[in-house]
């Protein structure tokens, strides 16, 4: 489709957006499996259950426009929920590995709200004014889970992943001191 006029960008990056929502509703189960702290398990429970309301909100405003939502694939949401997937198969310890997944739905968060402010101004612009209004919603409430995921790293899963690789450098220093030790005594 050619971009000859607003509308017709306004509709492709809707598209867009419904794709990338409609991946992450796979790729957000998978990522709750591999999180080991219960408040990040919640977190991205939550975030499912708001990705799903979010989908239902796009539907909508398809449906006033008369137009399909599928169509399109959100290649940028396929890279991002490519380098999660390369964080879940990684071998780490479990609270480095909650803190690295904290940084990939950050990244999948920022980019929600790049495209989500985009189209809200799009349509306030067109003057789809219900579609203002669902957009935006949409994109309080990316803003608010991206608020609520800085909050956990910063207050629990970035200390515990801190405190992991102090456990893990006492525990090569003492694997480092015993054999000396038993060289010394012999």
């Amino acid at each position: 489709m050619a971009l000859d006029s607003l509308h017709e960008l306004y509709v492709e990056e809707l598209k867009d957006l419904y794709n990338a929502e409609n991946q992450l509703l796979k790729a957000i189960p998978k990522m709750v499996k591999a999180a080991t702290h219960p408040e990040l398990k919640n977190a991205l429970k939550e975030h499912l259950e708001v990705t799903r309301n979010q989908i239902t909100r796009l539907e909508t405003i398809f449906e006033k426009l008369e137009e399909s939502p599928k169509g399109k694939k959100c290649k940028a949401m396929e890279g991002l929920i490519a380098e999660a997937s390369e964080t879940i198969a990684e071998e780490g310890v479990a609270a480095v590995k909650d803190a690295a997944l904290i940084a990939s739905a950050q990244r999948v968060e920022h980019y929600e709200m790049a495209g989500y402010g985009c189209v809200r101004t799009f349509a306030k612009l067109l003057g789809y004014d219900d579609a203002v209004e669902l957009l935006q919603a949409t994109l309080d409430e990316e803003g608010a889970a991206d608020k609520a995921l800085t909050e956990l790293a910063e207050t629990i899963i970035n200390i515990d992943a801190e405190n992991a690789d102090d456990e893990e450098l006492d525990d090569e220093e003492e694997e480092v001191v015993t054999p000396k030790k038993a060289t010394a005594k012999r």
